[in-house]
């Protein structure tokens, strides 16, 4: 779509290009500052080279944008100036008001007898702000482009505007080499308000049907993959296996490593030095890759604001070199609220396992008051302990789901009650604990906080049971049911004698995939955040071996789960500030704060004692909540540890597009989803893949479920740590003051450089083409 070089500089301003110099180059590039406080300021001759130098150095990325750099949003009132984007856009009722007052101040200097004609005409252009495309019609959308004073006009409404109303040039920006040089000449002026993807300038952009048709919706490829973005929130942790908050409304995160160490990560992203819990001297783990034993389950009280108490799952070696799993109630220190008290521990369960793998491992609390807990079959392969396995027999406490009451005591002397309504209770040949069965390993659960508006599906406990060999499954946990374990697997019989013989009424999976999707299921959660409206309801899980992420969405029509994959990465949805293109391989957990935002942890080596594992936020690209209404203030907390300030090390796609092009674009994957995905840009860099050979590294014991890695690898080297300029922009404003840029220096170099390559090569052209 973009015009050859040398045709495009003939088309800007013909008449001044004779002797074509750049004499001065005042460029504010936008990293790490606002919009309003940028600008460029060109005398009339130069703006035509310099904007045709710019197009080499970037290009537009098609998504919707504002000038804060941020996805645009629904209003939540009534606009009453730039009505046009009352339904979705960059501006709340504050902006709009801003905007109408600034619209009547000048209204002020224009002739009376032209109030109807240019008052048109100065509305659109100011409503431009408002637009969900405002970053492409200012340039504002990649940081390599100074953003413009005025939006981009497509050249007939420009002409236009010019002929009818040139004198209101003067009141829309305070530039005067535009003032000066432009506002008698169409052509230059118009060429300088020129786009060269036509499809968003003004007022195009409105009639654009493929821009407009999802606008606001999520993005998806042609595949139907859901397009979404993320954020490295933490990085350098020993398989991160959980993270939970402590609903005490100080947003703090509690991020415990596989190795039996939980560290406390602050709402600054700061995490303090000293851990909140450690207990590794304690916890059963290994450095076998894929080793299921290890620190596996947290879950804070729901009153622990008030009692401090908080729950631990682990593995653990008792005297006689016997290994099992113990549930524990701990308290948190009372002089230091991000200390755990290790003495304060009080076992409430232990469990023999007869083998190592297929250990569970989720605890959770319920809209009730009870915990849950998830215990795996015992491990080996096909659940091969008595006549019909760990998992169907009621009487054992493995492969099942538990529920007890932590704040009461059984008459036989159990340091817990039993919820008078467990489905077993009056069973003699059931344990009274059991509230579900018939499962194989359920790795990590999750409780459904329900719409943020009508609570439709609050309490629902959402599972990833890990398969044998074939399937894959997400399970609804009811009271009373049998998931069916080991008579089946998924929906089809594994067990065929025992599966023929089994009852009728198995709870069956809401989704269940094969092989040919994934290996490991890592359960997810529903999104009932606040930040991405649209993907409220949607289930967002993982699979741990590919690294693949799904979601599954709900018909209330029929009650069944369409499943979607989603795909991370686009450099054309995620060009955003903090945005990253990459991900580690080994999905390993997923987890939701406390204002419900969803987050997943992954490793690019899967020990319990390798520091490559990271967590990452999700962040829908296409819409976002309202200015404020998302923001909350947490309770203060008083530290008295050092904080460790977070230094990202993955880099963001800026940063990608920002690097100068060394390799060839890597190919683009046949498959919707890839393990790790890499930005799709040109001037992108190939992110390092990280492999793993098995050969090199002692195997865990046979039999392991989830440590069936086929591919081969070399341990991963840690990138070095890089610091991020983070880049935030407001909505820009004439007059816009010039002010000092630490990268000002670099930017003119590199501006001046290219520039004189371009001004050689266009030369060249000429001489050529003469």
């Amino acid at each position: 779509m973009n015009e050859p070089y040398d045709e495009v500089v003939q088309d800007f301003c013909t008449s001044d290009l004779k002797n074509p110099t750049l004499k001065e180059v005042n460029v504010w590039l936008h990293t790490g500052r606002s919009s309003s406080s940028s600008g460029v300021s060109f005398s009339c001759p130069h703006v035509c080279l310099c904007l045709s130098l710019l197009c080499l150095i970037g290009s537009l990325l098609g998504h919707p944008q504002c000038l804060d750099y941020r996805p645009p949003f629904q209003p939540p009132f009534h606009l009453e100036f730039c009505s046009a984007y009352e339904n979705f856009g960059c501006c709340d009722q504050e902006r709009d008001n801003s905007i109408a007052a600034k619209y009547w101040d000048m209204m002020d200097y224009v002739d009376p007898r032209e109030h109807q004609l240019c008052g048109t005409y100065i509305k659109d252009i100011l409503c431009q702000e408002c637009s969900p495309y405002a970053a492409h019609l200012y340039d504002a959308e990649n940081p390599q482009t100074p953003v413009r004073n005025l939006p981009g006009l497509c050249f007939d409404y420009c002409s236009e505007f010019h002929f009818n109303c040139r004198s209101a040039i003067s009141l829309l920006t305070s530039d005067k080499h535009t003032q000066e040089c432009c506002e008698t000449n169409k052509t230059c002026f118009c060429s300088l308000l020129h786009l060269h993807d036509e499809d968003y300038c003004f007022p195009n952009v409105l009639k654009n049907t493929a821009l407009n048709r999802n606008l606001g919706s999520v993005v998806q490829d042609r595949k139907g993959c859901l397009q979404l973005c993320l954020t490295e929130v933490a990085n350098g942790l020993r398989n991160p296996v959980l993270m939970v908050h402590a609903n005490d409304h100080t947003h703090r995160m509690f991020i415990a490593e596989q190795v039996g160490v939980i560290w406390v990560y602050l709402p600054d992203g700061s995490r303090l030095e000293e851990p909140f819990l450690d207990i590794k001297s304690m916890v059963l783990a290994t450095p076998w890759i894929g080793d299921e034993r290890g620190f596996l389950g947290m879950a804070f009280h729901p009153k622990y604001k008030c009692n401090g108490k908080f729950y631990i799952y682990y593995s653990y070696m008792d005297k006689n070199r016997v290994e099992k799993i113990r549930i524990s109630e701990l308290r948190v220190l009372a002089s230091d609220v991000n200390k755990a008290d290790p003495r304060s521990e009080r076992n409430l369960l232990e469990l023999e396992e007869p083998a190592a793998n297929h250990n569970g491992g989720q605890l959770l609390f319920g809209v009730d008051g009870y915990m849950y807990i998830f215990t795996g079959d015992g491990g080996k392969a096909g659940d091969p302990f008595g006549k019909f396995g760990n998992a169907q027999n009621k009487s054992a406490l493995l492969g099942k789901v538990l529920r007890i009451d932590v704040d009461g005591k059984s008459p036989d002397g159990k340091p817990y009650r039993i919820p008078p309504d467990n489905p077993f209770v009056s069973d003699p040949k059931a344990r009274p604990e059991v509230y579900a069965y018939g499962v194989r390993n359920m790795w990590r659960c999750a409780v459904d906080r329900g719409d943020p508006v009508t609570k439709k599906g609050r309490g629902r406990i959402f599972c990833g049971d890990v398969g044998q060999n074939r399937f894959e499954e997400i399970d609804v946990i009811v009271k009373g049911g049998n998931y069916g374990w080991r008579a089946k697997e998924g929906f089809e019989c594994y067990d065929t004698k025992l599966c023929h013989n089994s009852s009728l009424d198995d709870i069956l999976p809401i989704f269940a995939y094969g092989r040919h999707v994934g290996k490991s299921v890592t359960g997810g959660y529903v999104y009932r955040g606040c930040e991405s409206p649209n993907l409220n309801g949607l289930y967002i899980f993982g699979d741990f071996m590919n690294g693949r992420l799904m979601a599954l969405l709900e018909d209330e029509k029929t009650n069944k789960w369409k499943k979607q994959d989603i795909c991370i990465g686009s450099t054309k949805a995620c060009a955003f500030p903090g945005m990253i293109s990459s991900y580690s391989k080994f999905v390993i957990s997923f987890a939701e704060d406390e204002a419900g935002e969803l987050y997943f942890m992954s490793t690019s080596y899967p020990s319990a004692y390798a520091p490559h594992g990271s967590l990452y936020k999700f962040i829908d690209p296409a819409r976002r909540a309202p200015p404020g209404k998302c923001k909350y203030k947490p309770v203060p907390v008083k530290t008295k540890s050092k904080r460790i300030p977070f230094v990202p090390r993955t880099k963001t796609v800026l940063e990608l597009l920002n690097e100068p092009s060394t390799t060839k674009p890597p190919k683009r994957s046949s498959t919707p989803t890839a393990a790790i995905p890499t930005a799709s840009s040109k001037k992108a860099k190939k992110t390092p893949s990280t492999k793993i050979k098995a050969s090199t590294v002692k195997p865990a014991p046979s039999g392991r479920k989830r440590q069936k890695i086929k591919a081969k690898a070399t341990p991963h080297k840690p990138k070095q740590e890089e610091k991020v300029a983070h880049v935030s922009r407001t909505t820009t404003a004439p007059p816009l003051p010039k002010r000092k840029n630490s990268h000002l220096s670099r930017t003119k170099k590199l501006l001046l450089k290219k520039a004189a390559l371009a001004k050689e090569k266009v030369e060249k052209m000429r001489k050529e083409s003469r």
